[in-house]
């Protein structure tokens, strides 16, 4: 573990000339004036395929940057299994950046929020006992180091010094909302340079006392997070930070869903005005999303807000500019004008690219497959143990847990209880469906004869939650389980880490047992001459999981707001495509591909500081 540094060499002024520098209020690029105009891209809710495309819309947007978080799970999801490869090949997408003619800004963390399951942070870390995330616990700063080993060198190879696109990294993730442990964000700064960094650091907080007090540090930029009022913002940091750019490192034009919820949108007048009144400000901007993407696999987090938990939906479009499938959308244009005007002659605008190509709509015919109970418990062996194990304590990140005991019920009406229910159970007596239960409602009564009865729990971890103090919760049964006062001992567990299953492993799982009952797996059939993106309907399905050719593509579930999964082209081929469905609960009659998406009941939505 590198001590924390704490005097004037550790900051800014202290390090070798970056490229993005800034004096007298105003950035420079190379010595010039210059204005930071960047837009969100995340390359782990990009297929790789369509990185480079992606870019190049963001380019025709009139952006001159791009910036991108790096999710510390989705490249160690192992403890000492760092990837970098295929979708995980961050080089690759920064050098495709800089082809686009982009500068790049990396956002390393390593917590990052952005609605990704733990805010980055691997489970298997987090659901160490006794660690303590965000903070100087010297564990988590241990393993920080190792993960930064790995990752900084490989970012601070790609700055602008050495000849790549990188002219800013980001210290942590709005650690103002979170703590005010300054020891510990001194130690992410000196950990970053100490790995190579050389180019512009900076901190972003949301525009308040109580964020900017937790989150910034002497001597490097502090930027702030927004979606309204940039006046007021921009006021607070001149008083904090005389001299130093206005810079909106998150300009909300948009917003994510949770599941249960509508569909939230920002109209392209709203974000075009606020950024006017930005640019207006002197103000430089990242627009977040520029492009969302989709929280492909189980990647999606969570939510909580004091009451309720809030699972965020598969799709990450966020009414951003370019939309989830690439298409330029309205607020694209009225976004391209207003950075049109500010930049005036400076910056001609690039042509705008045609819309992706999508499939014809057509139905598909579903076969179905093993039923549910029988199917998952063929699928692996089960663990025993004397009482419910959390998905930690069984190794498992995310999907599925079938929990498995005989308890002997008492005659008459017995009230069952889950205690630490994360996140959602489906109940089963003797192979019957019985309650489903939540965080909230975790507990249900049984009828009971005097002799023992199979109760099994399907347990779902529906995200984990991804900002607040609740960061690093587990998943699975945490408390334990009781008729009345008596807790359920003897337990049995199928582990079932859906979004770990290899093509053989889910085309085992479909076929493990014969077909039955309303819920299971089911198939459905495609071919095609030519593969492009297309938009996957499930009607009359109520809960589970899509896999299009072996690759998991995430959840849906009928209370909403979204309705299709966005399918890209990549995941197909041309002749014999498989689409294998995981229903929950209840079958539909048929799968549609359409040509648009269908992402729910809107509402208006801006995020505004109290």
């Amino acid at each position: 573990m590198t001590p924390p540094t704490t005097g004037p060499a550790a900051s800014s002024a202290g390090r070798a000339a970056a490229t993005l520098t800034h004096a007298d209020g105003r950035f420079l690029r190379g010595g010039r004036p210059h204005r930071v105009l960047s837009g969100s891209l995340h390359y782990f809710r990009v297929h790789p395929d369509h990185w480079a495309d992606r870019l190049d819309r963001l380019a025709a947007l009139g952006l001159n940057t791009v910036d991108t978080y790096v999710p510390w799970n989705f490249h160690e999801r192992h403890p000492e299994d760092i990837r970098f490869d295929g979708w995980r090949d961050l080089p690759r997408f920064v050098q495709l950046a800089q082809r686009a003619g982009l500068d790049v800004i990396v956002r390393p963390g390593p917590y990052i929020c952005a609605e990704w399951d733990n805010g980055g942070l691997p489970a298997w870390l987090t659901g160490t006992p006794g660690m303590r995330p965000r903070t100087s616990h010297p564990p988590f700063l241990d393993a920080v180091g190792r993960w930064f080993d790995a990752l900084i060198p490989k970012v601070a190879a790609l700055q602008a010094a050495r000849g790549g696109p990188v002219v800013a990294v980001q210290i942590e993730n709005e650690y103002g909302s979170y703590g005010d442990d300054h020891r510990y964000l001194r130690w992410v700064r000196d950990a970053l340079v100490d790995r190579g960094i050389t180019e512009l650091l900076y901190t972003a907080d949301g525009p308040t006392p109580l964020m900017l007090d937790g989150g910034t540090l002497p001597g490097e930029l502090t930027a702030a997070t927004f979606g309204s009022r940039p006046a007021d913002a921009a006021a607070l940091l001149h008083t904090r930070r005389q001299g130093e750019p206005f810079f909106c490192a998150e300009f909300w034009n948009g917003w994510f869903d949770h599941w249960g919820e509508k569909h939230h949108v920002r109209s392209a007048d709203s974000a075009a005005g606020t950024v006017r009144e930005l640019l207006d400000a002197d103000g430089s901007i990242s627009l977040y999303m520029a492009h969302g993407g989709s929280n492909f696999g189980l990647w999606a987090g969570a939510n909580h807000d004091g009451e309720t938990f809030q699972p965020t939906v598969t799709s990450y479009d966020s009414d951003a500019p370019i939309a989830e499938h690439g298409a330029l959308t309205p607020k694209f244009h009225a976004l391209r004008a207003t950075l049109a005007t500010a930049l005036g002659a400076a910056a001609p605008q690039r042509p705008l690219p045609a819309d992706p190509p999508l499939l014809a709509p057509r139905t598909l015919p579903v076969s179905r497959q093993a039923a549910l109970l029988e199917a998952l418990r063929a699928t692996t062996d089960p663990v025993h143990a004397p009482s419910p194990l959390s998905f930690e304590e069984l190794g498992q990140s995310a999907g599925l847990v079938l929990y498995t005991a005989h308890p002997l019920v008492p005659p008459g009406r017995q009230e069952v209880t889950v205690t630490g229910l994360h996140d959602r159970a489906q109940i089963f007596l003797d192979g019957v469906p019985a309650a489903v239960l939540d965080r909230e409602t975790a507990s249900f009564t049984v009828e009971g004869t005097g002799e023992r009865t199979r109760l099994e729990l399907l347990v779902e971890n529906q995200g984990r939650i991804n900002y607040g103090p609740l960061l690093g919760q587990g998943k699975g049964i945490l408390g334990g389980v009781r008729v009345e006062r008596r807790l359920v001992h003897g337990w049995s567990m199928h582990r079932l880490p859906l979004d770990a299953w290899t093509s053989q492993e889910t085309a085992h799982a479909a076929s493990a047992a014969a077909p039955g009952g309303t819920a299971g797996f089911a198939h459905a059939h495609l071919e095609l001459v030519e593969p492009a993106d297309t938009f996957l309907a499930l009607p009359g399905f109520a809960k589970g999981f899509v896999w299009v050719n072996g690759t998991l593509l995430g959840r849906y579930w009928e209370v909403g707001p979204q309705r299709t999964l966005y399918v890209p082209g990549p995941l197909l081929r041309a002749g014999a495509n498989t689409l294998t469905v995981l229903e929950l609960e209840r079958f539909g009659g048929h799968l549609a591909l359409v040509d648009r998406p269908e992402l729910g009941p809107a509402e208006q939505y801006v995020e505004t500081f109290e």
